[in-house]
């Protein structure tokens, strides 16, 4: 399904109440291009890449704020040097109130740079609140991690949510980006029978080139097999073509219980741009 499907988006309409957006720190201008179509105090989640600086991030956090939106600044816990360096990036980020809310992962490298072997070192390090962070997402794969095996990615996820607890701080959880629905709500459901009760944005990919599409797939090892592509809505054999999350975002809505999945709410990432996905979503919420 393209980004121009004209089908009745009502059934999935709630769920994308409260939407959350990523941005990277090159982005400044893109948002501000995107804004008009971003309700107010949207979250806007604020990477921690590698091609990226400390002004550069702390900027982007700043121009979120400026905008009347909620900056989620990422910390890439491997890409830390040294304590002194997390400490900067948050008195760096809480001059521009921008501390409210981090998303903490582990990061890329496959060494860590520093202290930080993972997002758990960084929540344990204490550093957190006294810089006036009140809460922090933490990452999920519903279709598991090409390095990590499940028991491992399950047991570092509850010791997050315990650690985050312990310090006094609301915990969510944004997953990875997938495009098939199944995998999610399996995932759901052991999430809750596991006793995690906190909020979860499940990742979708913004509409975008299916060529980008699959790229994006292919480096975070999301599953993008022939028949997962037809149920998302594109085909493997036409890669000029682009592709929205429509299809996703209906079967996901329809199949979601309250009593059984919790809270759950969409975080968009913007392989296709910023402005492209908040149109996109502006237009589908009709």
């Amino acid at each position: 399904m393209t980004e121009d499907s004209t089908e009745t988006p009502a059934p999935s309409a709630p769920l994308l109440t409260g939407f959350s957006l990523e941005m990277t720190g090159k982005d400044i201008g893109a948002l501000q291009e995107a804004q008009p179509s971003i309700p107010p105090a949207t979250r806007i989640n604020v990477t921690f890449l590698g091609n990226e600086d400390l002004p550069m991030r702390v900027a982007a956090a700043a121009a979120v704020r400026a905008g009347g939106l909620v900056p989620v600044p990422h910390i890439s816990a491997r890409r830390l040097q040294s304590r002194e360096d997390l400490g900067k990036f948050l008195e760096s980020l809480e001059e521009v109130e921008a501390t409210e809310e981090l998303f903490v992962v582990g990061g890329d490298p496959v060494s860590p740079l520093g202290p930080y072997p993972d997002a758990l070192s960084v929540i344990r390090s204490g550093m957190l609140p006294g810089h006036g962070v009140r809460a922090v997402s933490i990452s999920g794969y519903p279709e598991g991690h090409p390095d990590i095996d499940a028991d491992t990615l399950w047991t570092a996820l509850q010791d997050k949510i315990s650690a985050l607890d312990e310090n006094g701080l609301d915990a969510s959880i944004t997953t990875q980006f997938g495009f098939d629905v199944a995998p999610v709500l399996a995932w759901l459901e052991e999430l809750r029978s596991r006793g995690v009760t906190a909020p979860v944005r499940i990742g979708v990919p913004g509409p975008a080139g299916v060529k980008r599409l699959l790229g994006y797939a292919r480096r975070f090892g999301v599953s993008s097999s022939a028949g997962i592509a037809h149920k998302y809505g594109f085909s493997l054999t036409n890669l000029l073509g682009t592709a929205g999350p429509d299809r996703f975002i209906q079967d996901l809505a329809q199949a979601l219980s309250p009593a059984v999945h919790g809270d759950v709410r969409l975080h968009f990432y913007t392989f296709g741009g910023i402005k492209t996905t908040a149109d996109w979503i502006r237009n589908y919420q009709g």
